[in-house]
């Protein structure tokens, strides 16, 4: 069966208009897209689940960091642990106001991720505090600015204390 000129053409530019839009839609989604980092909490099997529900001060708790980018380029990542509680939890574009006890950093390329084991001590704790949250903060380095920058992703874990 032989397609008339006319329904030739058309079937054509269907053709070619899929073929565009195929291919444009995969090289936004390598070019472009939605960029983001990710970080998640997980159990010291590197799982989620079976997280420690008490600790007393000065306890040392073994838990797993993950942490994903999706920024399009390599990161330069560092990853803030604080001691505080609902008071003092980070936001979307604020830092916790507590200090620092400790920091992990680390190189990841664009789709790629990593688990990284930690040990964190439940230190410094607020004066006649039950429950602590245990905070943890992602930052990446603006290189450009030669500074580092919250991203606005964080995690925590509620914990007991026992005296």
């Amino acid at each position: 069966m032989l397609l008339d000129d006319e329904v030739f053409a058309v079937l054509t530019a269907v053709v070619i208009i899929a073929s565009v839009l195929g291919v444009a839609m995969v090289v936004r989604d390598e070019l472009g897209g939605e960029r983001f980092t990710a970080i998640g909490l997980l159990d010291e099997n590197c799982r989620i689940g079976d997280y420690p529900r008490y600790a007393y001060p000065n306890q040392t708790l073994r838990l797993c960091l993950y942490i994903y980018n999706h920024m399009g380029k390599p990161v330069y990542w560092r990853v803030v642990y604080k001691v505080g509680d609902n008071t003092t939890l980070p936001t979307t574009n604020t830092t916790s106001p507590r200090p620092a006890i400790a920091e992990w950093r680390g190189v990841l390329d664009h789709g790629l991720n990593t688990t990284r084991r930690i040990e964190v001590v439940v230190g410094e704790l607020p004066v006649n505090a039950t429950r602590v949250a245990l905070i943890f903060e992602l930052y990446t380095y603006n290189t450009a600015e030669g500074r580092w920058e919250y991203t606005g992703r964080w995690v925590h874990l509620y914990i007991s204390i026992r005296r």
